[in-house]
């Protein structure tokens, strides 16, 4: 089935709930993470899929905002319960959020979008700009055979190592890096300012790392767009695979409006325009017409 307008293609899969807030917690300066109960959208989620949400009772905004799934938590049972998704507190919707309490109510639709794709290899490499760390816990997870994912749960990659390179313009801004350090994640940071880690660019820091690595890598990458591009650059001249994925702006999050395009090569070098909430969020690197 060739034609990108048939249904086959739309996220026809995801289901649409009103969602109970379990928690609303500070992460970092400006930085929330919020936990909803949701059973059937939690064993259903892959790594680096993400959520629709808006939030139930306003109108304003009314368009839901994309937030990739951070974690799945599971019950004292041992069955997923809840996603943890993590903002940025910027514009309307998040300035309300960040004042939901515990009990106050979601609409949320989903798990959307391809995700990242188990493939083998030694050492994971995870790239992150700002909160692009996001898509990355519950692959780490995966990887290093810590939680399996999906119904029915799919086979994961297993690796030797999983690196996490996080850059940000300050140790204030950086969220999460001890749910990395947790799980057995070995954690390389960049600082602009030169508050904590390398003092300069997290491209800096990756090209360390592959340098020392002596193991097959793989790169995956999120984060601002100009730094995905040099991560693109950099993993192109060392020629190793990278996956990047994209933040593009969604309005609905299903394929029907065209507002998250991407510039996206075919294997003839030709480009054409990509959905990235149902062809992506995730694409190989060396497609992205940056």
């Amino acid at each position: 089935m060739s034609n990108p307008l048939h249904a086959k293609f739309y996220a026809d899969q995801a289901t649409q709930l009103s969602v109970e807030v379990v928690e609303n917690v500070k992460m970092a300066r400006d930085t929330f993470r919020v936990r909803f109960h949701c059973p059937e959208l939690a064993a259903r989620a892959l790594p680096g899929q993400f959520v629709m949400l808006r939030l139930a009772g306003y109108d304003d905004p009314l368009i839901g905002r994309p937030l990739a799934v951070y974690d799945v938590i599971h019950s004292s049972i041992g069955e997923p319960d809840s996603i943890d998704v993590i903002y940025l507190v910027k514009g309307k919707l998040t300035t309300r959020l960040v004042k939901f309490q515990s009990g106050q109510r979601l609409d949320v639709w989903g798990p959307l979008g391809n995700g990242f794709e188990p493939i083998a290899t030694k050492h994971l490499v995870m790239v992150a700009g700002g909160i692009g760390q996001t898509p990355f816990v519950c692959l780490a997870k995966e990887y290093l055979g810590l939680q399996r994912f999906g119904v029915p749960q799919r086979e994961p990659a297993r690796c030797d190592n999983v690196t996490l390179c996080y850059g940000g313009r300050s140790a204030d801004l950086l969220a999460g890096v001890e749910d990395f350090k947790r799980i057995g994640v070995n954690v390389r940071i960049a600082t602009d300012d030169g508050s904590l880690g390398h003092h300069g660019l997290v491209t800096d820091v990756l090209a360390q790392v592959l340098a020392e690595s002596d193991e097959d890598c793989q790169v995956v990458c999120c984060g601002p767009e100009p730094m995905m591009e040099a991560v693109a650059r950099v993993t192109g001249t060392a020629n190793v695979p990278c996956r990047v994925s994209l933040e593009t702006p969604m309005a609905c999050g299903i394929g029907i409006c065209f507002t998250c395009v991407a510039k996206v090569r075919d294997k003839s070098g030709e480009w054409d325009y990509k959905r990235t909430c149902v062809d992506g969020p995730v694409f190989d690197a060396e497609l992205i017409e940056w």
